[in-house]
């Protein structure tokens, strides 16, 4: 169940629940008390976790605007695993999810006691997604010190690109998405590379997302099954 919840919680930390164009931004929640519950499967499609977002406040700044967002992972019985907070920003143009966001909450639990520095490139989205469209790619850093051993985790999401649109109905309803595909490559010791394929709305956000193994396999798939403004 945790390395399924891995894979999700990063994407779904990047681009989780959405909201209707609030001043900023068109493909993120702005509105505070915005939830949103999404439910992880695994490569068998059994439920494996789910994570919970809620839009904790929004503030004004010169460049735009700052919502802080609450994430709460749980396992498939519905035992709280973690919890953590990030902030995305907004220039009016775009929307910038913190790069600290791809660490997993559960990594983050992992790691709370130990020295350790993160630098990476904010994922953007813009609100003018468009079929054909590429997107920036991003990453992320972490350097590990734990009893004067350093450890290295380096995640990379590349090649994104908006190939299509598709209607998709997910217990939360009836969605028409944009189709955004990208390869991401997660480095600690060993390297695991998957392709990442993500059904977004406008309006909602993503309401779907499935991740493939380096011969097409599913290895596992996430839909929105709860949202409410």
């Amino acid at each position: 169940m945790k390395k399924t919840l891995i894979i999700t919680a990063v994407l779904w930390g990047m681009i989780a629940t959405t909201t209707a164009q609030t001043g900023c931004s068109k493909f993120y929640p702005f509105k505070e008390g915005t939830k949103a519950e999404i439910t992880n499967y695994n490569k068998k499609g059994k439920k494996a976790g789910t994570i919970e977002y809620t839009i904790l406040n929004r503030k004004q700044t010169t460049d735009g605007e700052i919502a802080t967002m609450k994430s709460s992972v749980k396992d498939e019985k519905g035992k709280l695993i973690v919890e953590t907070d990030y902030d995305i920003t907004c220039d009016g143009n775009k929307i910038s999810v913190d790069y600290k966001s791809m660490v997993s909450p559960m990594m983050m639990e992992q790691f709370k006691n130990v020295d350790y520095d993160i630098t990476g490139t904010d994922l953007e989205i813009p609100n003018n997604l468009s079929v054909g469209q590429s997107l920036p790619d991003a990453n992320m850093k972490m350097n590990i010190n734990m009893a004067g051993i350093n450890m290295d985790m380096e995640l990379l999401i590349t090649d994104r690109k908006v190939t299509g649109k598709e209607s998709v109905t997910t217990p939360a309803g009836t969605f028409e998405c944009f189709i955004i595909t990208s390869n991401m490559s997660a480095k600690m010791g060993v390297e695991k590379i998957s392709n990442i394929k993500q059904w977004i709305a406008e309006g909602v956000g993503m309401v779907k997302q499935e991740d493939y193994d380096s011969r097409g396999n599913v290895n596992s798939n996430s839909l929105l099954t709860k949202f409410s403004i």
